[in-house]
């Protein structure tokens, strides 16, 4: 088996001891390994040449997430941005041992690290296919825990971390289409922050 197969495997080995459950495109399975193995498809379609590193980042962005739960932090702006901080130096640290037990070096290790912490603007694509895969798999549960303006809000927050190519994807996520509708609504009223 390939480096990259062994380190994916491990990487969906790991992610499928995740307790909390989804259905994204008609299949219920843990919610890390959805999250990671739509991850790796994004950076396939935005970054055909990725290398290993590109992919593995991608598709350990969420390793082991459930084992830190957001309820550990406080409510609001500041204890999310906590979280997703600590959560990124998590995944980080996790990796390493899988890649190396798949036989990848310690510059190849720091690489895939400093991407899952999108440390560089080349982390820009791990934050695309991340932005890509929230908008598929928690648009609508997100919808139903906060108001119609607040919503708005995280969508167009959403939009300011992603490239210009990430955003045209939008529109080729499976959604319905009152979650279509939504983005638009998000992505085409004018605000002060929103996306241009």
């Amino acid at each position: 088996m390939r480096r990259l197969e062994a380190a994916a495997a491990a990487i969906d080995e790991a992610n499928a001891a995740d307790p909390n459950r989804i259905t994204v495109r008609g299949t219920t399975e843990p919610l890390a390994l959805a999250h990671g193995r739509l991850a790796a498809e994004w950076i396939d379609r935005l970054v055909p040449d990725a290398d290993d590193t590109l992919k593995l980042a991608a598709r350990a962005h969420h390793l082991r997430r459930w084992e830190l739960p957001r309820a550990d932090y406080p409510d609001g702006r500041g204890g999310y941005l906590r979280w997703r901080r600590d959560q990124k130096q998590r995944h980080a640290a996790d990796v390493e041992a899988l890649l190396v037990a798949a036989g990848y070096d310690a510059d190849d290790v720091s690489r895939v690290q400093a991407l899952i912490r999108r440390e560089g603007p080349e982390s820009q694509p791990v934050e695309d296919a991340a932005c890509l895969v929230f908008l598929e798999t928690q648009l609508s549960s997100t919808a139903e825990r906060l108001d119609h303006e607040h919503m708005l809000d995280v969508i167009r927050k959403t939009a300011e971390k992603m490239s210009p190519q990430a955003l045209a994807q939008v529109s080729e996520i499976p959604l319905t289409p009152a979650e279509h509708a939504l983005l638009a609504e998000a992505l085409t009223s004018p605000r002060g922050s929103a996306p241009t």
